[in-house]
């Protein structure tokens, strides 16, 4: 699977701030908190599903990676969505270790892995 995606009982804007509190404690920031519904109907378009999306990323992570290859760029920041599918609400990431395999550079396997487990972490203490 190319993604890492939890349940969770809490409501979206509970979810969004147990994840942002997680996600301090290993030095990762949200950049920026994108309302899919919000931003949608505020442009005329009819959109009922919630999702927020949040881009994370951890500086000194950042640096490292984008040293050593400059493509890894594509992906970044990292993004973890929150979200409802029917009566029950989400939160799930793509695993960096899925997305660093299109780079091609076995070097950033063991960052990318670390990345994974401290961001898997986190949600998992935010749900």
């Amino acid at each position: 699977m190319f993604h890492y995606t939890v349940e969770t009982q809490k409501s979206l804007d509970e979810a969004v701030q147990s994840l942002e509190d997680e996600l301090k404690k290993e030095k990762f920031g949200v950049l920026w908190d994108f309302n899919v519904k919000e931003t949608l109907n505020n442009k005329g378009f009819d959109f009922d599903n919630t999702y927020r999306i949040l881009e994370v990323c951890n500086p000194g992570e950042a640096k490292k990676v984008l040293s050593k290859n400059p493509l890894v760029s594509y992906f970044l920041p990292c993004k973890i969505v929150v979200y409802e599918e029917g009566n029950q609400n989400k939160i799930g990431m793509p695993k960096p270790t899925k997305l660093i395999e299109f780079v091609e550079d076995p070097e950033l396997n063991d960052i990318a892995k670390d990345i994974e487990d401290r961001m898997v972490a986190c949600i998992d203490e935010a749900k």
